[in-house]
């Protein structure tokens, strides 16, 4: 695959979308093109799949149980508001360029002197945090498949290499999906969200109706420092990388835009919709959790290494029916990893097609039979299968992985609302009305062409907080 630069607009998409009123595919032919670009993907996806795609992906009341270890023994509940604004941000952003994949989106947004090299390390930014993404996903989920052979056996003796080769097997079932049943993904994750809706109500009933509760009290006002930490404050911002790593992921469906079908529309309309979904969801499965954990220092101290599969043994007094309520957990978190490797490939994919990275001709070339970025696929699979040698060493270093993944995430994340809200207060940003009467008096038939084009004025797209807008920019670079 080559890259393909767009210079002249007179019989462009842009051109056409002008000219008339353009169906979905000139449209996203229109946005690609006022990047320089031209369609390469099959744009297999529509509204539910994204959905599917994004919501699987975030897995929040999931991911809440998978690392409720650190935040258990240091904090007890902590309600962080700055990964719904960060969504916001990367929704705004996708409806004045839905192809958000490289390096290019961060230029147009802030087109002055010296962002090439901000651009750069934005990207570099995004791809390490999506990679040790992928690759702490494909641990964590390998682990809790390991904790539940330490419960249904008492008499397995987990080793290091066990959980490496768990690890691997993920790994490889998220590549063979990812490379041979590439047209089969859209349907794939339009089944996820069914089960992961279905999923929530089928560990939180018996959960919160088997169990003993705690008292108010005792989850609002209690503070535990089981990690031997010297201060509450200490203990308190150790046990956010947990909490903040479940909501970490929210720009998945972004870098799926490309393979989209009305990206402009229906991206922003996912983001918010997996944010509503995983909120209500994971805020009420966490509130469950605090009420029902039973003895507090029988969680930390489980064999099992996860705090949730003793949870739900408390809870049901059954060894059978908490590896069947651990187990939606696990086909949860294999199911997030296999969309977290599509959007770690097309990421790194892009990124190498804006000529970011070494040897980037090779690694944004893209396969003839299924227009999937093979090399891309193969190099995030790869890198993620080395980092599986890490845990034969020291688990603790591969645990690492977690906020470096976080860390990379949510550091480009900032970068992208610092420019937004730079755009915001310095009037950089036009309502398509205000555009089209500046065009009707001063500016030509190319000029609007060219909108949203690099060195151009930039326009809204179709969705944006207007007069709410600035303030939630402010709260996420707060956050």
């Amino acid at each position: 695959m080559e890259t393909v630069e767009m210079d002249k607009f007179s019989d462009s998409p842009i051109a056409r979308e002008i000219r008339g009123s353009p169906d979905k595919k000139q449209r996203d032919e229109a946005n690609l093109a006022r990047l320089g670009k031209r369609g390469i993907l099959k744009r297999n996806f529509g509204l539910m799949a994204v959905l599917g795609f994004s919501t699987s992906i975030l897995i929040t009341w999931e991911g809440l149980f998978t690392t409720f270890l650190e935040s258990l023994e240091n904090v007890w509940v902590h309600i962080r508001v700055g990964w719904i604004s960060s969504d916001i941000c990367h929704a705004i952003r996708t409806g004045i360029h839905p192809e958000f994949l490289g390096m290019k989106k961060e230029r147009h947004v802030n087109s002055e002197k010296g962002t090439d090299s901000g651009c750069y390390i934005t990207g570099w930014l995004t791809v390490v945090g999506w990679q040790a993404t992928f690759a702490t996903a494909c641990f964590l989920t390998g682990t809790i498949i390991q904790g539940l052979i330490i419960l249904t056996q008492p008499s397995y003796v987990p080793q290091s290499w066990h959980s490496t080769l768990l690890y691997w097997a993920i790994l490889f079932f998220c590549l063979a999906i990812n490379v041979i049943g590439g047209s089969l993904l859209p349907k794939f994750e339009g089944l996820i969200l069914v089960l992961h809706i279905v999923g929530f109500f089928a560990i939180l009933i018996p959960l919160t109706y088997l169990s003993d509760h705690a008292t108010a009290k005792e989850v609002f006002a209690s503070w535990t420092n089981e990690g031997g930490w010297k201060t509450q404050g200490l203990s308190f911002f150790v046990g956010l990388i947990g909490a903040v790593f479940a909501f970490a992921g929210g720009d998945a469906a972004v870098h799926m835009a490309e393979e989209t079908h009305d990206a402009q529309r229906v991206i922003p309309l996912s983001l918010m919709f997996s944010i509503t979904v995983n909120g209500v969801l994971g805020f009420a499965m966490l509130i469950a959790a605090l009420f029902c954990m039973g003895n507090l220092q029988n969680d930390i101290d489980t064999p099992t290494g996860y705090p949730f599969i003793e949870i739900f043994l408390q809870a049901t007094g059954s060894i059978a029916g908490t590896a069947a309520m651990s187990s939606i957990i696990v086909v949860m978190g294999i199911c997030a990893t296999v969309g977290m490797l599509a959007t770690a490939s097309r990421q790194f994919w892009a990124f190498s097609r804006d000529r970011g990275t070494p040897g980037w001709r090779f690694w944004s070339r893209v396969s003839k039979r299924g227009n999937i970025p093979l090399n891309a696929v193969f190099l995030t699979a790869t890198v993620a299968t080395l980092l599986g040698l890490i845990p034969l060493g020291s688990s603790t270093a591969f645990n690492d992985l977690t906020s470096l993944s976080t860390s990379g995430l949510y550091l480009s994340y900032i970068i992208c609302c610092i420019l937004l809200l730079y755009r915001r207060c310095t009037g950089g940003i036009l309502d398509m009305a205000d555009y089209r009467n500046r065009n009707n008096s001063d500016m030509s038939e190319d000029d609007e062409q060219i909108m949203n084009t690099a060195g151009a004025k930039l326009v809204w797209g179709p969705f944006h907080l207007k007069a709410f807008g600035r303030l939630q920019s402010k709260l996420q670079c707060r956050q």
